[in-house]
C-alpha cells in the first residue's frame, strides 16, 4: 500500500466559485486541476466558499439522520484492503447468514423511533443472486411501509436486479467508487473501477437515486483525492448522497497500519465535496468516532449535512445516538424531519 498523505503546495490565488465554474472543460465538467485548486485554498477561504454553497442549496441547514444495518455480515470474496468483512483476512468479523425479515423490520422500527429518516441495508456480497434479490425486496417493502426512505448496498448489480429493487420501492442504492481510478488497484484487485461505474449506471437507468462516495486516508495523495471527487462531481447527475468515510484501520486487513490522515485534510475534503456537488447530502460516515467532536463540528461547518446515526456502522463502532443528539444540539443544528427522497433528476 502507498503511504503518501497530504501534498503540501503553495497557496494559490483565491478564485471564486463563479470563476472556477467558468474554467470548466468543454463538456462542462470539473477538472482535477480545478478541484486541486480548491483544496489548496487558505482554510478559512475554503470554509467560507463551502458555507455559502451549503446555505444556498440547503437554506434550512438541517442534518439528515440515516441508520445502516448489516443484513448479511462477513464472508465476502472481495479483497478490499480496508474491509474486515473480506473472508481472506483474519479479523474478528465472523460470517453470518442473511437476517430474517422480522429482525430487519424490528431494527427499522427502532431506527425510526430514534429519529432516522433513512434506513440503509448492507450485505457483504460481491453481487447478489436473484434469490437474494427476492428476499431483499421483501425487506424494502416492509421498511417502506414504516414510512422510511430506503437504501441498500448489496454489491454489483445487473440491470434487471436494479429494476427489481426499484419496483420494490428502493429509494437509494449505495455503491461507492472508494477512491480515484489510478489509486484503486492499490486497494482492490477483485473488482474493476468500471464495474462500479456500470452498477451506478444500472441504478440510474432503473430510476433510483444514487448514494456514492468513498474512503479517504488510505494512503492516497491529495491529487488522488481530488481525482476521486472529480469523478463523483462529473457523474451526470452527481449522486444525491455522498458518503465520505475516514479510514478505520482494522487489525488483520492490509491497511491495519495505515497512518491517519490529517484531520484538517479530511475537513477540506468535505468542503470540496460540498462546493463541487452543491445539492448532494454530504454524509459523515465511517470514522466519525475517531475524528472527535471538534473535527465533526468543523465538518458540519464545511457543509456535511448527513450522518450515519446509531451504535453500529456495519462492523465498526459509531457514536451512540444520544451523543450525536447532544452534539447537534450544542451546535444549534436541527435534524431533517421529512422522509421524502431528495432527487437531482
Amino acid at each position: 500500500m502507498l503511504d503518501a498523505q497530504t501534498t503540501k503546495k503553495p497557496l494559490t490565488h483565491i478564485k471564486s466559485r463563479a470563476c472556477l465554474r467558468k474554467e470548466l472543460d468543454a463538456a462542462g465538467n470539473w477538472t482535477v486541476a480545478q478541484i486541486e485548486a480548491l483544496f489548496a485554498l487558505p482554510f478559512n477561504e475554503l470554509m467560507r466558499q463551502a458555507q455559502e454553497t451549503h446555505k444556498a442549496s440547503f437554506p434550512e441547514g438541517d442534518i439528515e439522520l440515516a441508520t445502516l444495518l448489516s443484513i448479511k455480515t462477513g464472508g465476502c470474496p472481495e479483497d478490499c484492503g480496508y474491509c474486515p468483512q473480506a473472508a481472506r483476512y483474519d479479523t474478528d468479523v465472523k460470517a453470518d447468514k442473511l437476517m430474517d425479515l422480522d429482525q430487519v423490520l424490528e431494527a427499522a422500527k427502532a431506527a425510526k423511533a430514534a429519529g432516522s429518516n433513512r434506513f440503509c441495508m448492507g450485505a457483504a456480497w460481491r453481487e447478489p443472486k436473484d434469490r437474494d434479490i427476492e428476499k431483499v425486496t421483501a425487506m424494502i417493502k416492509g421498511v417502506k411501509a414504516l414510512g422510511l426512505e430506503t437504501c441498500a448496498t448489496l454489491g454489483m448489480l445487473e440491470a434487471g436486479q436494479a429494476q427489481a429493487l426499484q419496483e420494490a420501492g428502493l429509494d437509494f442504492y449505495n455503491h461507492n467508487l472508494d477512491t480515484s481510478e489510478d489509486f484503486y488497484r492499490s486497494v482492490i484487485s477483485t473488482r474493476g473501477y468500471q464495474d462500479r461505474l456500470d452498477t451506478i449506471s444500472n441504478v440510474r437507468a432503473a430510476g433510483m437515486s444514487v448514494c456514492c462516495g468513498g474512503i479517504v486516508g488510505m494512503g492516497e495523495s491529495r491529487e488522488q483525492r481530488a481525482a476521486f471527487l472529480t469523478q463523483l462531481a462529473n457523474l451526470s447527475p452527481y449522486p444525491e448522497s455522498v458518503p465520505i468515510n475516514h479510514l478505520v484501520p482494522v487489525a488483520g486487513t492490509p491497511l491495519a497500519d495505515q497512518k491517519p490522515l490529517d484531520p484538517l485534510e479530511f475537513v477540506r475534503t468535505i468542503a470540496v465535496a460540498r462546493i463541487t456537488m452543491p445539492r448532494a447530502r454530504v454524509r459523515l460516515s465511517a470514522g466519525r468516532q475517531e475524528l472527535g467532536r471538534a473535527v465533526q463540528a468543523m465538518c458540519f461547518m464545511a457543509g456535511a449535512n448527513s450522518i450515519f446515526y446509531g451504535e453500529q456502522l456495519l462492523t465498526t463502532g459509531n457514536p451512540e445516538a444520544e451523543q450525536d443528539r447532544e452534539l447537534l444540539a450544542e451546535l444549534g443544528l436541527k435534524t431533517k424531519q421529512s422522509c421524502k427522497t431528495e432527487v437531482l433528476v
